[in-house]
């Protein structure tokens, strides 16, 4: 709820003007039954055609009126929504850039794409229905019932009386159906999981030739979908029969004591009419309330989710620094002192690292599989904070270090980098203020000059997703080339030239020891990519076993 609240306030004033449009239509509505009511009781007893045909244009008049006003209300509440939801959209795409690499673990890619795409569309529908059918709907309930009080207060009684029965119909489903609703998204977001895994390794798939098994595998979450969005709708299903109920036999009840009424000239039959369409009305409005009642319930979950992300806290926050004493003057640029640190719910990763590396020196990293080795880079670059130990960049400790100062410093290729659907040099220059020549540059430190050359457009070829069309080693090289374009403080390449052919692995390191103002990080599984780096430090289990 508060959610709606925050986005909706600067758009206060779209929302009462729509709301006055609105309100204007609703009058008008009412305001036909009653003046056939009049005409039927009134006019037409008089026998004279023209008070006939002058009400009769002040009821077409009033329709237009209502359906013009309703036309610019709806037209206005669509912007509201569309607007609030651009801005909710916005923001959460936003603090989702900025959520930590363990945040991201807690809530999951899949939950957080359909937070983004089925709960922001979930809200827009919301905040659409309340305006146009939110304020229409309960304007024409009680304006009705206000109207055919006037008309017959016994009969209105009798329709008063039913009111109860739906209210607390609609008090016990809400109850029921909120909760129905969170459990479907969390199905949706199971859904979307199985989906990317498809989309994302389809060629392992296919190579393996499971596709009969992911099949089933889909149909399974599928069905558990199917299943929690048939329990919810089955839920709020029961809502418009009670209602449908309740105010039949209100109507019913209505007709009844009408005809004794009329049988006893204690009302007319003009009134009667008008008493119908207006029941007709209520009951309208009474099922339009149920529509946004679901509608709402299935809001108020997605809301619910979106606020959970939207509201999280920073949890690696930049610290205060303390004034640094006595700095040695060839201090290293970066130091780990008996850094510790596990994965969430997850064992030991790495167990009291200490090393230390000189500006513009070049270190190797090797190790097996499940060493630590890129662990070890995730807490340098701070993806992660250590669980005990300390890390020093420049003298000063990491977590005082702003963000941007530190994420300037580096340039990196990971291990499971990522290429974006554009174009090479866009790729490259990855939104950096970078110039042609430093692009060119750094074409040619990664070795990619050779085959972007023979592209059909050079460095404006459009990449697919991933970069699906490139080889391997092709991708590897774009990826050295948007890491060295900085030009980087400190360059960090994990596993990084492992797709190259040795002769270009040769040249690679051949231009990396001409970066001589540059501190360099090699994560390699072939000892020749590091055997001339100055430290080479070997990982076993997460511990240093050699220097």
């Amino acid at each position: 709820m508060k959610l709606f609240l925050k986005y909706l306030k600067p758009l206060v004033g779209r929302i009462t003007l729509g709301m006055s449009f609105k309100f204007v239509g609703s009058i008008m509505d009412l305001l036909l039954p009653w003046i056939l009511a009049y005409i039927i009781d009134s006019v037409i007893p008089q026998k004279r055609i023209t008070p006939i045909i002058w009400w009769g244009v002040v009821m077409v008049i009033c329709s237009i009126l209502a359906m013009l006003t309703n036309i610019i209300a709806n037209r206005m509440a669509s912007r509201v929504a569309r607007d609030t939801t651009g801005r909710v959209r916005h923001d959460l795409f936003e603090k989702i850039g900025s959520l930590s690499t363990a945040q991201f673990d807690r809530f999951g890619v899949s939950s957080l794409v359909s937070r983004l795409t089925t709960d922001t569309y979930n809200i827009h529908q919301t905040i659409g229905m309340s305006q146009r059918i939110g304020i229409r709907a309960p304007i024409l309930l009680i304006g009705g019932i206000i109207i055919t009080a006037t008309l017959d207060p016994v009969l209105t009684l009798v329709l008063v009386a039913v009111l109860p029965f739906t209210l607390i119909t609609i008090y016990i489903v809400s109850k029921k159906g909120i909760p129905k609703f969170a459990q479907l998204q969390k199905q949706i977001d199971a859904l979307v999981t199985v989906v990317r895994e498809n989309v994302t390794g389809a060629r392992v798939i296919k190579a393996l030739s499971k596709t009969p098994y992911e099949v089933n595998r889909f149909k399974g979450v599928n069905q558990d979908l199917v299943a929690a969005e048939t329990s919810a709708n089955q839920t709020m299903a029961i809502t418009p029969a009670f209602m449908n109920f309740f105010l039949n036999g209100g109507l019913t009840l209505v007709i009844l004591v009408a005809a004794f009424r009329v049988n006893s000239n204690l009302t007319q039959p003009g009134v009667i009419v008008a008493f119908l369409t207006y029941f007709t009305i209520i009951l309208n409005a009474m099922m339009s309330i149920t529509r946004i009642f679901v509608a709402f319930s299935r809001g108020l979950a997605s809301a619910n989710r979106i606020e959970a992300v939207l509201v999280m806290p920073a949890d690696l926050k930049t610290q205060s620094a303390l004034p640094i004493l006595n700095e040695e003057p060839q201090s290293p640029l970066i130091s780990f002192q008996q850094v510790n640190f596990h994965y969430p719910d997850g064992a030991s990763v790495l167990e009291d690292i200490s090393l230390a590396i000189p500006a513009g020196s070049t270190i190797g990293i090797i190790g097996g599989t499940g060493s630590g080795k890129t662990t070890l880079m995730k807490l340098l670059l701070r993806l992660y904070d250590p669980d005990s130990g300390e890390i020093y960049f420049k003298d000063r400790p990491l977590v005082t270090v702003l963000k941007e100062e530190l994420y300037d410093a580096f340039g990196v290729v990971l291990q499971k980098d990522i290429l974006f659907a554009d174009t090479i040099e866009e790729n490259i220059r990855l939104g950096r203020n970078l110039s042609d020549s430093q692009v060119e540059k750094a074409i040619d430190q990664a070795q990619a000059r050779e085959f972007i050359e023979k592209l059909p457009e050079k460095r404006q070829f459009q990449l697919e997703a991933k970069g699906s069309n490139l080889s391997g080693g092709q991708k590897q090289r774009v990826l050295l080339a948007r890491a060295l374009a900085g030009p980087p403080e400190i360059l960090v390449l994990d596993d990084s030239s492992s797709a190259l052919d040795y002769k270009t692995d040769a040249q690679l390191r051949k231009n990396l020891k001409q970066l001589t103002q540059t501190t360099k990080i090699l994560i390699a599984q072939r000892i020749s990519s590091i055997a001339f780096a100055d430290q080479i430090i070997v990982l076993d289990h997460g511990k240093i076993v050699g220097h």
